[in-house]
């Protein structure tokens, strides 16, 4: 079993005889969005998916080493003292109290699992192996290059990684402070964004800019080699020594303070983000260059929080330095959990490998399964009113008529994604033909910004008619232009829009799904991995000519994706969601009996 917990974004996974039986996110169970808490929700499915206790499990493996990260946040209080005298205070206590880890997760086992660990049963990886293990062991390839780049594990924030059969040897390694992933979040807090949460935002408001910045950073907070390295002018940052990511330096050089949250985005926001993504996407070509020097494979994975960025994935398969990519669908710390009980497994008791022509990770099918039991006791204490569907053709051929009709349905089906995508399990969908769907599904569902763009899902053997795109993309972690052929010439004067202007204009046949910039974030969908949904497309498809829905994930802004029957229900009936489908049950909004709640459900959920 791995475990990654006490940051954000907490997990537990399980590996039988090298297989990947489950994986889930704590944030699932407990409602709580980026949970950082001991998952002991999701310890419990995981050994409830395995019909095993804790007895059964040979080891639990943390994700990272706690002895040597408290020895880098010691190594940076002396680096930067006297600076970090207050930050010394309020923060060194607490990292002292929990230096024993093993003590301290064995304490969270009896507390909340009442079962006695013993210390020879807990292990730890280190952080950038563990992704690294998550990214290279579950993928298809022998042989492959690794790169691994987030904000910090102990000391690495970029790692290259040569991955061989049952082996990992690191290449090349880049250590605190200097960290592309901070770098970003160091502009997703001062454009207003929530750190670790609002990078997404960040990359899905560039288009609307111009990197009219791109050299002020480059001038002043780093400095890029030819090999990818680099370094932080750490004058304009205080995320080492403080609690807020950058300075009044870093405020002066880019003309003010940061944008207050939830205030109007400006266009020198969108040109912020705009340059600081043309800059993250120039060190990740960079890295995946050298990447392929130091191994010379032809494949390249991808993990750590940076590689969420799927417009910068995007530019590296097309820069055609490898001939196959693949990126772990949980990349963050949540995937670490993945990592570290793989990498115990191959690399600690040197157990083979299984390659499979696609992956290991089951399609990222790894969570809850919702069971007719437990929908029908969900559904009757809601007093809900469903029509149920015995044959699933027909229940098909009447979701995909809604849909053609301009209907949103929510979408829970089967088992619940590992990771921060909805892949067709627990899915919001719509017509992708539809110009009003994206405004629609981000105000009066979503509630969240207006300029969001949602993703399609399409047949994966459609997609390089509809995309730019001939490979497979089934975690949605590549963007691709929308083709030639689909897209709409626009007139001289939507040339000429500028910012947020850009948002309404009609772009292409699907232009729910397609970005400022001519851009979507694909999935591809295969009968293979998910097919109640890939039928869903196909019936769409026999229906309108078209193979693409627009997919976002069914959750409201600060609120985790669902996962029971309750939790979708509660969401269907918040929000301008037209249908609820799980399983073979259906929902129409206008059947419902009158919703009302005691509180303001809004508040139950931090913003994002």
């Amino acid at each position: 079993m791995g475990i990654s917990c006490y940051f954000h974004d907490s997990a537990a996974s399980l590996i039988r005889n090298g297989e990947i039986v489950a994986a889930a996110q704590e944030e699932r169970f407990t409602r709580i969005k980026h949970d950082p808490a001991f998952p002991k929700n999701a310890i419990s499915y995981c050994l409830a998916e395995a019909k095993l206790n804790v007895a059964d499990i040979h080891k639990i493996v943390f994700y990272e080493d706690p002895a040597l990260k408290f020895k880098r946040i010691l190594k940076t209080y002396a680096s930067f003292f006297p600076q970090s005298i207050p930050f010394i205070g309020r923060s060194l206590f607490k990292w002292l109290r929990h230096s024993n880890w093993k003590a301290r997760l064995a304490k969270e086992f009896k507390q909340h699992l009442d079962f006695d660990i013993p210390a020879s049963k807990i292990a730890h990886a280190l952080h950038h192996q563990s992704h690294a293990a998550s990214a290279f062991f579950p993928s298809p390839f022998e042989d492959a290059a690794i790169l691994v780049i987030d904000g910090v594990g102990e000391f690495s924030t970029t790692t290259i990684w040569h991955g061989q059969g049952n082996c990992l040897v690191k290449k090349a390694n880049l250590n605190f402070p200097h960290s592309l992933g901070l770098l970003y979040s160091a502009f997703t807090y001062y454009t207003g964004f929530k750190v670790n949460s609002g990078e997404y935002k960040l990359m899905g408001l560039a288009p609307y800019g111009e990197p009219t910045f791109t050299e002020t950073i480059k001038r002043h907070l780093i400095t890029i080699h030819p090999d990818g390295t680099f370094q932080l002018n750490m004058r304009y940052f205080d995320f080492a020594v403080g609690e807020s990511m950058t300075n009044d330096r870093f405020h002066g050089l880019f003309g003010g303070p940061p944008r207050e949250s939830e205030s109007r985005i400006t266009q020198r926001e969108m040109d912020l983000a705009r340059s600081i993504q043309d800059v993250t996407e120039e060190i990740m070509l960079l890295l995946a260059k050298r990447a392929k020097e130091l191994t010379n494979s032809k494949n390249l994975c991808l993990a750590g929080g940076v590689a969420l960025n799927c417009v910068g994935n995007g530019k590296i398969l097309q820069s055609n330095l490898f001939q196959k990519l693949w990126i772990q669908p949980a990349a963050g710390d949540a995937g670490g959990s993945l990592g570290a009980a793989l990498n115990y497994y191959h690399i600690d008791l040197r157990q083979p490998r299984f390659v499979s022509e696609t992956d290991l990770m089951k399609g990222c099918y790894l969570g809850p399964n919702t069971d007719e039991i437990e929908t029908l006791a969900a559904l009757s204490s809601f007093n809900a009113k469903y029509k149920k569907y015995e044959s699933e053709e027909v229940l098909l051929k009447e979701v995909a008529t809604m849909l053609a009709d301009g209907k949103i349905v929510g979408w829970h089906q089967g088992r619940m994604e590992f990771g921060p995508r909805a892949l067709g399990a627990r899915s919001i969908i719509g017509d992708a033909r539809s110009e009003k769907m994206q405004a629609v599904m981000n105000l009066k569902i979503k509630f969240r910004e207006s300029f969001r763009p949602f993703a399609p899902s399409i047949l994966a053997d459609r997609v390089s008619e509809y995309f730019e795109l001939n490979c497979a993309s089934p975690y949605m972690l590549l963007v691709a232009p929308v083709h030639a052929s689909k897209r709409r010439e626009m007139s001289e004067t939507e040339q000429s829009l500028f910012g947020i202007e850009k948002l309404n204009v009609k772009r292409s046949s699907i232009p729910a799904v397609t970005h400022v910039d001519y851009s979507a974030r694909v999935q591809t969908v295969r009968r293979n991995t998910n097919k109640r949904f890939y039928d869903l497309l196909s019936e769409f498809e026999r229906k309108t000519g078209c193979p693409v829905l627009v997919n976002t994930s069914f959750n409201v802004r600060g609120e985790p994706i669902v996962c029971t029957t309750k939790d979708s229900y509660r969401c269907f009936m918040r929000t301008k969601i037209d249908v609820l489908v799980v399983g073979n049950f259906v929902m129409q909004k206008d059947d419902q009996p009158k919703w009302s709640e005691n509180t303001d459900w809004k508040q139950e959920f931090l913003l994002d």
